[in-house]
């Protein structure tokens, strides 16, 4: 559940699923149109060994950039509970510049040109950012502390500081768009966690996902602090993603929790999600999630699709999209997600008024 797009290599996960390039260009695990037959033709322990391994290839993408584990970096800047944006701005500016200077000394010039780019010629505003691994970065577009409608993107697996490039680009994406309709509007990108490894035995469990939610239920109420008055404000939430917002306890500040391109969250309905925002539900028609199973066995796997209708959600039309897709400039699935953000009314939403 990379937010990125495919490249069409084989990926083995230990169980022999694999990923192809289909007809569209959109990567998607290889088997996926055969996997209801073959579910309805096993039993027992191969029955749930073959789930499983759906599951696997459901949430598994490959993708261009590996993550750099290793990567030397100084800490991140601490700061006081009262802290304002624009000090934490300033100083998280400051140790990503550091970051990088560490990372080419270290001779890991893949990671230092990343962290260069994402400095964006010293104008890049981050809430949050730590080099060190994988990486970590919490990064506001637009401005904050007047915005009356804050989106907060939470990305899939695959997502680090080396793959950051695709994530942000999808936060610029719906800034614009939001801001064409909204100038007092903003998107906060939240790499805020973990993200499970696509060839990973934790991309299979809610494991990361819980750890995830305990990281980010506290930050929707700082959020709410520092963002303008009153500010109404949306989890957008994406593949494993809507796995870690099925499990935050949302505060009355956010009006809306959005499922895209979601394996499943666990949980049998949208009644069951600790929030008492509006739940929503979109998928692309050509997302290649939309072919697999959606099973739950032993902590393994995600349960039922969100987009079932006796899963309860809200449905917002995602159109044609594949699954690295739904923020990409002029879709339907953009058009839908920014109405939803600015609290306006889609067709589905009289249903369920």
């Amino acid at each position: 559940m990379a937010t990125g797009t495919g490249t069409g290599t084989k990926s083995g996960t230990g169980t022999g699923t694999g990923t192809r390039t289909g007809s569209t260009g959109e990567t998607r695990p290889a088997g996926t149109a055969l996997a209801t037959g073959r579910v309805g033709s096993t039993g027992g322990r191969l029955r749930r060994g073959l789930l499983a391994a759906l599951v696997a290839a459901a949430v598994v993408v490959p993708v261009c950039a590996a993550a750099s584990p290793n990567v030397p970096a100084p800490a991140p800047a601490t700061f006081s509970e009262d802290a304002t944006p624009r000090s934490r701005y300033a100083a998280n500016s400051a140790n990503l510049a550091e970051a990088a200077r560490t990372a080419e000394n270290a001779d890991r010039p893949g990671r230092a040109a990343r962290l260069r780019a994402m400095s964006a010629a010293g104008s890049a505003q981050f809430l949050t950012f730590d080099g060190r691994g994988t990486g970590r970065a919490v990064e506001v577009f637009g401005e904050l502390e007047s915005a009356d409608r804050v989106a907060v993107l939470v990305p899939g697996s695959d997502t680090t500081l080396d793959t950051y490039e695709r994530f942000r680009a999808g936060a610029v994406s719906l800034q614009q768009r939001l801001r064409a309709e909204h100038p007092h509007s903003a998107v906060v990108a939240w790499l805020g966690y973990d993200t499970p490894g696509t060839v990973s035995t934790t991309v299979l469990s809610a494991d990361r996902a819980d750890d995830a939610a305990a990281e980010l239920a506290p930050f929707l109420d700082r959020l709410r602090d520092i963002s303008g008055p009153g500010a109404r404000i949306s989890l957008l939430c994406h593949s494993y993603g809507s796995v870690v917002c099925a499990r935050t306890a949302t505060g009355s500040a956010v009006a809306d929790v959005v499922l895209f391109g979601s394996p499943g969250t666990g949980s049998g309905s949208a009644r069951e999600l600790p929030t008492a925002a509006r739940v929503w539900a979109g998928r692309g028609s050509a997302d290649w999630i939309g072919g697999v199973p959606h099973v739950r066995i032993g902590g393994i796997g995600f349960g039922t699709d969100p987009v079932d209708p006796a899963f309860g959600a809200r449905a917002f039309d995602a159109g044609a999209v594949g699954h690295s897709d739904y923020l990409k400039p002029g879709t339907e699935s953009l058009a839908g997600l920014a109405a939803i953000v600015l609290g306006g009314t889609l067709a589905s939403e009289a249903d369920h008024g």
